[in-house]
């Protein structure tokens, strides 16, 4: 019998070969952006991508050569497509679920990214992994000659690599997002299965199941995404996300934190990258934001224009508040993701027909492309301000902190101008600070780092460097700006014990090993996570009544997070009151004042604790104890206004704490504010009633009782205001005649 020879002896195996391994690195390449919404994007979860899968590839290699030996090639290579199929279904539903499993967050971060893609991916990667030694032998017994056969076999499993990796990277995820790229895996390699062996019954099982399950995970149906969810097809609807998109860069989504005022955060895989109160975009958020717009406002007071230059576009919350305050000015924003912009375009308040400039490409980039420029004698922008916000403690682009850039960034900053780097680390750590100030100082002659006034050592915290060339004074700007931040400027002696952290490292293009640096940071980040994940946990415990379990969950959170201790027991405390266990709740309600001002944090606000313990008090008839605590209710409340101007809730709760009080008149005050900035709230309208009646004051009660009643008519509430048409009757024969 002749041999078969010829290009179309090796089409199957090659196309067999080539198909699987572009599955592989579709899936590869799939893996790094599902498991980014759990765990962030960084050299830890990549390493762990590229490791579980040549892990899984290389036991599907030892495992595909001794099945070839034991079995036909067809049966074989359908019932591997098959079951492969099968996993790409498991990938979705494990990866929605491994992600909860609470004892994996108990782990330290490395072995937690580990452990996170070995469940979900390494399976897949070794049952693909069998098909190209089952196709090599297959292809042998066919007579083919032994070496050209290896070598065909390996250049179209290589192929195969390069096509999916192109694929997935630079057309699929963009268009289709990376759970529907998984099914169609699925389906990819359910139909070889089919086609290597037509009359494997349970390939035709398996398309029953594959569809329906398709259906549920993947229908815009309500009643399909609600079975889907609950069998884990698909991640549990937050209903607080107004948008969300799958960018070539990330998966980016906007939350919506608060309703009155309209609060959104801005997140990007799994980092909260800004928050931003729509309508009002002077009233900033982020501490290093308020630093930021500190120095500004403090070096260009009374300047109309500015030059400025944000890399990192994030929400474009800053960018805003700049283009506000001063309108006119040349604000440039790098911004290497176009699916950001789009984000903060649709749901970040950022206008359509905005004055800020978008260019989408690396920094580095574009400060190149400026002094290529500039080096031609072209005319380009010198910027009185250049603001770093690209840095996290996931993923640090090293290229954007060297002393090379650095140096790039001298050139196009005027010589009064500024340039502030926003960065996260922790003070026993210290390593990465420690080496960014050290390189900013090479190139600058005067560096400032601000800080929270007073933070954990053990915890992450935002640091703010502040870069000029001519000596500033930040503490005198800010106590000009606003004397109400609390902040901490480093010393020498503080810079001093970064230098020794960073064993007095520059970082530089040759030599940046940022994510060492910051490694332990993002094992410390784990910690946190946990804590939010038993915050998670004791919320849904508490809404299902099982208030015992709960407050066990809330008191590990705040053990593993200090800073949730405040929430944590708020929440405990709350829940003793439902059960009427007055004295334990009272105990709650101090432990959290306690921590409050151990920690002496003027960004943990406890108006709403001092009210409820208050309150307590005054139930146990204990009045004086309950007065101060009002007093310091007061105190919180008007701290939070300060912050938030346009926050109707909490003119409401310094209503309330006044009302309590007996300050009748502070209190109609501030239901009068409420009142105007939320007047379809008849919360408030009851409030400023009550207090104006209190007072004597019936003339002013009844009008806006009157106001009141025309505003529940006007809305179609007939019976509310027919009752209230009783009350507006009472309150007029009561009147002196």
């Amino acid at each position: 019998m002749d041999k078969p020879k010829g290009f179309f002896s090796i089409l199957i195996p090659g196309t067999t070969v080539f198909t699987s391994s572009a599955c592989i690195m579709v899936l590869e390449l799939v893996a790094s952006r599902l498991i980014a919404k759990h765990l962030g994007s960084s050299l830890y979860t990549w390493t762990a991508v590229i490791g579980v899968v040549l892990a899984g590839i290389t036991v599907g290699n030892y495992l595909g050569g001794r099945i070839a030996d034991k079995f036909k090639a067809r049966k074989i290579l359908a019932s591997i497509f098959i079951l492969s199929s099968v996993a790409c279904v498991v990938v979705v539903i494990l990866n929605n679920l491994v992600g909860e499993w609470i004892w994996l967050w108990k782990l330290s971060w490395p072995v937690r990214v580990f452990s996170h893609v070995a469940l979900v991916f390494l399976m897949p990667s070794v049952l693909l992994g069998t098909i190209s030694p089952v196709v090599a032998k297959m292809a042998l017994d066919r007579g083919l000659s032994t070496g050209r056969t290896v070598g065909d076999i390996y250049a179209c499993g290589a192929a195969g690599s390069i096509f999916g990796t192109f694929l997935a990277g630079f057309c699929l995820i963009p268009a289709i997002g990376t759970i529907a790229i998984v099914w169609s895996v699925g389906a990819v390699l359910l139909i070889m299965g089919i086609l290597y062996w037509v009359r494997l019954w349970q390939a035709y099982i398996w398309l029953i199941v594959f569809v329906c399950a398709l259906v549920m995970g993947m229908s815009p149906a309500e009643a399909m995404q609600k079975t889907g969810a609950s069998i884990g097809l698909r991640q549990k609807p937050d209903p607080a996300v107004i948008y969300e998109a799958e960018t070539p860069y990330c998966y980016v989504a906007v939350r919506q934190l608060s309703v009155k005022p309209d609060k959104r955060e801005f997140v990007q895989d799994k980092l909260r990258h800004s928050e931003i109160i729509i309508g009002n975009v002077n009233n900033l958020q982020y501490f290093y934001s308020k630093i930021f717009a500190g120095i500004t406002h403090g070096l260009r007071t009374g300047q109309d224009k500015i030059n400025a230059m944000i890399i990192g576009g994030g929400g474009y919350a800053f960018p805003q508040y700049l283009e506000k305050n001063w309108p006119g000015s040349r604000i440039d924003v790098v911004e290497i993701d176009p699916g950001v912009t789009k984000a903060a375009t649709a749901a970040f308040g950022l206008p359509k027909n905005t004055t800020i400039n978008t260019y989408s490409m690396d920094a580095r980039n574009y400060v190149d492309e400026l002094l290529i420029k500039k080096n031609r004698g072209e005319p380009i922008p010198l910027y009185d301000f250049i603001y770093e916000d690209a840095i996290n403690d996931f993923s640090v682009p090293f290229q954007l902190v060297t002393q090379e850039f650095n140096e790039k960034i001298v050139h196009i900053l005027k010589d009064d101008g500024v340039y502030m780097v926003n960065m996260i680390d922790t003070h026993d750590n210290g390593k990465f600070l420690g080496a960014l100030i050290n390189t900013i100082q090479k190139t600058f002659p005067n560096a400032y780092v601000i800080t929270n006034y007073l933070s954990l050592p053990d915890l992450r915290d935002t640091y703010v460097i502040i870069a000029t060339k001519r000596a500033i004074n930040p503490q005198a700007i800010f106590e000009k700006y606003d004397n109400t931040l609390r902040l901490r400027y480093l010393e020498k002696s503080d810079l001093d014990y970064f230098y020794k952290k960073s064993g007095g490292m520059v970082l530089t293009d040759n030599y940046a090993p940022v994510e060492n640096l910051l490694a332990p940071v993002v094992k410390q980040s784990s910690k946190e996570s946990l804590a939010r994940k038993y915050l998670s946990q004791a919320e849904s415990l508490k809404r299902n009544q099982k208030f015992d379990k709960s407050i066990e969950k809330y008191a590990a959170a705040g053990e593993l997070n200090p800073s949730m201790t405040i929430k944590a027991y708020n929440e405990i405390a709350m829940m003793y009151v439902q059960q009427n266990n007055i004295s334990a709740a009272i105990k709650a309600f101090q432990k959290a004042i306690a921590y409050h001002n151990s920690q002496e944090n003027s960004q943990n606000v406890i108006g709403t604790i001092c009210f409820n313990l208050a309150t307590l008090y005054q139930r146990m008839g204990k009045n004086n104890e309950a007065v101060e605590q009002f007093r310091e209710a007061v105190k919180q409340f008007s701290i939070e206004i300060a912050e938030q101007p346009d926050s109707a809730m909490l003119y409401g709760r310094l209503g309330d704490a006044y009302a309590s009080m007996g300050d009748f008149n502070s209190a109609a005050q501030a239901f009068s504010k409420a009142v105007e900035l939320e007047p379809a709230n008849p919360e408030y309208f009851d409030g400023l009633i009550k207090t104006l009646e209190m007072q004597g004051k019936l003339d002013d009660a009844i009008v806006a009782l009157e106001k009141q009643i025309k505003l529940m008519q006007n809305n179609g509430q007939a019976e509310t205001s027919s009752n209230l048409q009783k009350y507006l009757d009472f309150l007029k024969y009561k009147k002196p005649k």
